[in-house]
C-alpha cells in the first residue's frame, strides 16, 4: 500500500489483528476489525514480538504479495508458532507478550562498486537492509540500528545471520533497503490485549 496513506490508526486497525490470529490459533477467541478497504491491498510486514523487551519472535515478508490482511495474520502466526529460533508461543504468554508491526516500503536496490561505498550510503535508524549472494540472503529491520548503531558491525552482523563470515565480500553482492512504518502495542493508550472476547 501507498505510504503517503498509512496513519496511526492503521497501527491501531493491525496490531489487533496480529493478536486476534495469535490468541485464536492458542484457544483464546478475540475479535478484530477487518472492514477497512486497505486491508485488502497488497502489503509486506514483519510481525515482532517481544517479552519484557526481549526477542519472542520475528518473521515477515520482504515484498508485497497478498493482501496486507492476510500478511499479517500469516506473519503473526508464524512469529509466535514458527521462528525456529524459539519454542512456539504458550496461551498463558499471551499476557505478556508485546506485538510490534513494521509495514515496509516498496525495496529499493543500492548502486556501488565496494562494501565501502555501500556502506556510505546506508541510513542508520532509518533503512532496513536486505544482503544477497546468491542462495545466501538476510535482512535487518531499521529497528536492528538500535543494538549495531556502528555501521561496519551492522554489515558484518547481517553477513553473519546469511551464513556467511563477518568480513566476506564479494562483487556479486547485492543490498536493497526499504523503510518501515512500525507500530507498537506498548506505545497506544489502550492495551491491545484488553479487546473484547467474542
Amino acid at each position: 500500500m501507498s505510504s503517503e496513506f498509512i496513519s496511526t490508526d492503521h497501527g491501531k486497525i493491525l496490531l489487533p489483528i496480529a493478536r486476534s490470529a495469535i490468541s485464536g490459533a492458542l484457544g483464546r477467541v478475540i475479535s478484530a476489525e477487518e472492514d477497512a478497504p486497505w486491508l485488502h491491498e497488497k502489503g509486506a510486514c514483519f510481525v515482532t514480538l517481544t517479552q519484557n523487551q526481549e526477542l519472542r519472535g520475528c518473521i515477515g515478508t520482504l515484498e508485497a504479495h497478498r493482501p496486507l490482511l492476510a500478511d499479517v495474520k500469516a506473519n503473526a502466526l508464524a512469529a509466535a508458532l514458527r521462528d525456529p529460533r524459539f519454542a512456539p508461543l504458550a496461551a498463558e504468554e499471551l499476557e505478556i507478550t508485546n506485538i510490534e508491526i513494521s509495514l515496509l516500503s516498496t525495496m529499493q536496490p543500492l548502486q556501488f562498486t565496494s562494501e565501502r561505498e555501500a556502506i556510505s550510503q546506508l541510513q542508520p535508524g532509518i533503512h532496513g537492509v536486505v544482503f544477497e549472494y546468491g542462495h545466501y540472503r538476510s535482512t535487518f529491520l531499521p529497528q536492528v540500528w538500535e543494538q549495531l548503531p556502528n555501521v561496519h558491525k551492522f554489515m558484518a552482523n547481517l553477513k553473519y545471520k546469511a551464513g556467511l563470515p563477518p568480513d566476506f565480500w564479494a562483487e556479486e553482492v547485492r543490498l536493497s533497503y526499504y523503510t518501515v512504518t512500525k507500530w507498537k502495542e506498548s506505545d497506544l493508550s489502550e492495551p491491545v490485549g484488553s479487546a473484547r472476547e467474542s
